[in-house]
Order: structure tokens, then sequence, then C-alpha cells
């Protein structure tokens, strides 16, 4: 039973914190998860997490609770980087917060963004501007077109030679970290999310030192080969994890 559970807090910590409460969060708020189960899913193999507030530290179920008694009923994520705020529309203090964590998460016109410290979280709530929803079907297929862009490119670049093991994982399109989701998100989200952290780890383990074995100028290709790709995987992870551009539940009423 240990084993078991080690297991599923690992394939649930695989997913950073925003992604974390973007899918337990809006299982809770739709009614699908225990606050419990959102607790012990967001918290992870973390000690604890925090919300801090003008009036003093808060949880992030109290957050939620207000949330939904102002009619909320889901929760996304957004992963940004410096010059790209993926999934967001401001204002300047939320947008520059979740670029430097580069993760945020958006609950009902307010933005969390943590912060780890040690093996504890604290999130702190910022103004956010409603965005528009990503569209999951395009952010899926422009990870799947960019991948074989940039596995052409590094082929080019004789990738196998300086790192066999990118190579192997590029090549394969249907790798992906195992995850654990609540009831209520989509497979294909599932998946899509799984796909696109695996994609981010390639992308890492590319871009490490590889001892001098590189010119600058294949130093530079390499990244201009890559620099798409953890683009696509970003804003796939995104919209993998924002409930408003989800497909629609199907009804169960339908089946009876």
């Amino acid at each position: 039973m240990r084993a078991t559970l080690t297991s599923t807090l690992r394939r649930v910590s695989a997913l950073p914190a925003s992604a974390r409460l973007a899918w337990w969060g809006t299982a809770w708020l739709r009614g699908r998860v225990g606050p419990d189960d959102v607790l012990d899913a967001v918290q992870g193999e973390d000690v604890t997490h925090v919300v801090g507030g003008p009036d003093g530290p808060s949880s992030l179920l109290l957050e939620l609770a207000a949330a939904r008694n102002h009619g909320a009923d889901q929760v996304a994520a957004a992963f940004p980087a410096p010059g790209d705020p993926a999934g967001l529309r401001g204002p300047r203090d939320l947008t520059h917060a979740a670029v430097e964590a580069g993760e945020v998460a958006l609950l009902a016109g307010t933005g969390l963004v943590p912060r780890q410290v040690g093996r504890a979280v604290e999130w702190t709530v910022l103004p956010a501007e409603r965005r528009p929803p990503p569209d999951l079907g395009e952010a899926d297929r422009q990870l799947r077109s960019t991948l074989l862009t940039a596995a052409n490119a590094l082929a080019d670049l004789d990738v196998a030679r300086w790192q066999p093991r990118v190579a192997d994982e590029l090549l394969d399109l249907r790798a992906g970290v195992p995850l654990a989701a609540p009831p209520g998100t989509p497979r294909r989200c599932v998946d899509l999310a799984g796909r696109a952290l695996h994609v981010e780890a390639v992308v890492e383990l590319a871009l490490r030192d590889d001892g001098g074995a590189l010119s600058a100028g294949e130093a530079l290709a390499r990244r201009a080969a890559l620099d798409p790709l953890e683009r696509a995987a970003r804003h796939a992870l995104t919209a993998a994890c924002s409930p408003d551009g989800w497909p629609p539940e199907p009804d169960e009423s339908a089946h009876r």
C-alpha cells in the first residue's frame, strides 16, 4: 500500500505546482474530489503550501472556497517565460511575477504565483486579467509539428554524436511522463501534459554543457533548434491545464 501511495505521489509531483492546483482545484470546485484529495495532490512531496496575503497567511482551500462562493468552477495554469507570457493578459505585476516563477495558477480574477522555499511553497495572490482560453487542439498539433522540425534540425547537427540519449528520446513521439489526474480531467489533456513534460526534460538534457564538444556555432544552432520546442512544450502544458479550453464533458444522462 505504501509503495502504491509513493508511486502516486511521484506521478502527481511530476507536474508543476500550478498544474496540480489547476487539475485538482478544478475537480474540487466541480464536486469530483474531496478537500483532502486537493491538499494531498497539490502538496505532493512538499512539506506545506501557504498563501500569503495582507491579512496574514491563508490556505489554498480557503482561496478555492472563496472563489467558489463567487461562482468559480475552475482553476487554470499558465507557464510563461521571458518574451513569451503564454496564457496571460496581465496586468504587469502578475506577468512579471509569473515569468520569474515560470508558472501561475489563475482563479476567478486572481493569479496565484508559487515560490519554493526549502520544502515548502509560498503562493502570492495578485490581480489577473481575463484571458482567452488556449486552443487545446492547436497546442497539441504545434507540439507534434515542432518536435518533428527540431528532430530533423538536430539530426542535421549530428545530435546522436554528442547526445545519443537526446536523439533516442526525440524520435519517440509517443513518449510522455506518466501522470496521475483527478476525475474529470480529459484523457487527452493528461496525455498532452505528459508529452509536454517529456519534451521539456529532453530540451533541458540537450542544452546541458557537453564539456566543449561543440563549437560556438554548433551550440547556437542547437539552441535555435530547441528554443521553439521548449516554447511549444510550455504552450501545450498551459493548454492541458486550462479547463476553460477543455472539450465539453459528455452528458452522462444521455447514457442512462
